[in-house]
């Protein structure tokens, strides 16, 4: 018999960002969880389960997956609608039907985990679905809490990501004076307030405000994180919040940007609530955003948010210099003389036309293949393999390149490690969202 009288849990999300951390704080006080996940997937220690939130929108789908189930745990969710993947299928339809299907099939308790923000004067997308299954849930005759997140910080979070990728900039860009307030929690935070609602009474039928010890400004929230990353302090720019309007307009045409309008609306409305209830389930004040960042993860989590934005600036420098060589290569530095040292390398004639333009589209192609495509693991060893050769070809037949004033071989040795550590680091582009489609 584990806590509460709870025997088995249905937690649906597992996989994703909360459900990872929830699934093991439920495993950690002795809870039996069987996982919800996509299909195709599986989660190593607990008994899976196939679901589709795209699909599974009928009582029906549900109830056979809920014999033996004595509480259902929704941590399925999205910021960002793709294909079938809809804010009305993830947030509502399904929802619903599971809801109405615990109802039937005499499960003890629902957890939803929906959002800060999701209440009748809600303006986004997000947060007016989220309220429609919430309410759904709330109209039902049985055990319900519905947790409401304000954002949530952890490692491995794309929002998280995020914030200290912004926190690490040598220069902090701040949406007009960074006067918002928000009121983040942790994720093990988070987690361990869920165990303890699965542990209260059956009889429960309340909304808990999942937030952190005091409310902050946006300002306050990315310098402490920079000071927990053991970075200089911040020195903030303020951007027009214009701008930031116009960055989120672009930002809904980018797959797997988290700024878009209904992010930054909701940023500028403001997340925070009183700590009291998730205070009084944990037994402790939640950690202050000071605390986010243990002390022993300080430095790699500041030298992976660096390195964030700095390989992306690196992506875009090296590309540029493919384009610029094939554009000036193609006519700008004068034919003749390219001609002429390709006759000394023994090229001549149809030979030489065909290296020098070949050479140049194939600078071009690099250039923009390393601004357009996704996984350009290949690229950067075909661009270190052809300066490899082009400097062994210079090194032999034209010497004099060594003792040249600019250099031109001796360039190509922090080119190729630029290249190299670009090989190393560049993670394929596929973007991962904490609030995904879990």
């Amino acid at each position: 018999m584990t806590p509460g009288g709870a025997r088995v849990v249905l937690l649906l999300g597992a996989t994703g960002f909360i459900g990872e951390r929830v699934l093991r704080a439920l495993q950690d006080a002795g809870y039996e969880v069987v996982c919800g996940v996509r299909a195709g997937a599986a989660v190593q220690g607990c008994r899976s389960i196939e679901v589709d939130y795209a699909r599974d929108h009928a009582v029906a789908d549900w109830l056979p997956r809920l014999n033996g189930i004595d509480i259902a745990i929704n941590a399925v969710g999205i910021l960002r609608e793709s294909g079938v993947a809809s804010f009305s299928a993830l947030h509502v339809d399904a929802p619903t039907a599971l809801f109405r299907a615990c109802e039937q099939a005499g499960v003890s308790k629902v957890i939803q985990i929906s959002a800060l923000g999701a209440d009748p004067h809600a303006v986004s997308r997000y947060h007016t679905s989220k309220q429609r299954g919430d309410d759904v849930l709330a109209a039902l005759r049985l055990a319900w809490v519905i947790v409401q997140p304000s954002l949530v910080f952890g490692a491995g979070g794309a929002s998280a990501a995020l914030f200290t990728r912004l926190a690490a900039l040598p220069l902090v860009p701040l949406p007009g004076d960074g006067g918002q307030h928000v009121q983040p929690i942790h994720v093990d935070d988070l987690a361990a307030a869920i165990v303890a609602l699965a542990g209260t009474s059956a009889n429960d039928r309340r909304r808990v405000a999942a937030v952190g010890p005091r409310p902050v400004t946006f300002r306050e929230f990315l310098g402490a994180l920079r000071a927990a990353m053991g970075l200089p302090a911040a020195r903030f720019i303020q951007v027009p919040l214009a701008l930031f309007h116009l960055a989120a307009a672009v930002g809904e045409r980018v797959k797997g940007a988290l700024l878009d309008r209904d992010t930054l609306g909701m940023l500028i409305r403001g997340n925070v609530a009183s700590p009291d209830r998730v205070t009084a389930l944990l037994g402790r004040g939640p950690r202050p955003v000071e605390a986010f960042v243990a002390p022993e993860a300080s430095r790699a989590t500041a030298n992976e948010a660096r390195l964030a934005w700095l390989l992306p600036l690196l992506r875009v420098a090296v590309a540029i210099v493919w384009i610029v060589t094939g554009i000036v290569s193609l006519g700008v530095y004068p034919v003749a003389d390219s001609y002429a040292l390709l006759a000394r390398v023994g090229l001549t004639g149809t030979a030489a036309a065909l290296a020098l333009y070949g050479a140049a589209v194939l600078d071009l192609v690099f250039g923009l293949g390393v601004l357009i495509l996704r996984d350009r693991r290949w690229l950067w060893r075909a661009q270190m393999a052809l300066i490899a050769l082009y400097s062994v070809i210079i090194a032999i037949w034209l010497p004099e390149q060594w003792a040249h004033p600019y250099g031109p071989i001796t360039k190509n040795l922090p080119l190729f490690v630029a290249i190299l550590l670009l090989h190393e680091f560049d993670e394929p582009a596929i973007a991962r969202s904490d609030e995904g489609y879990r």
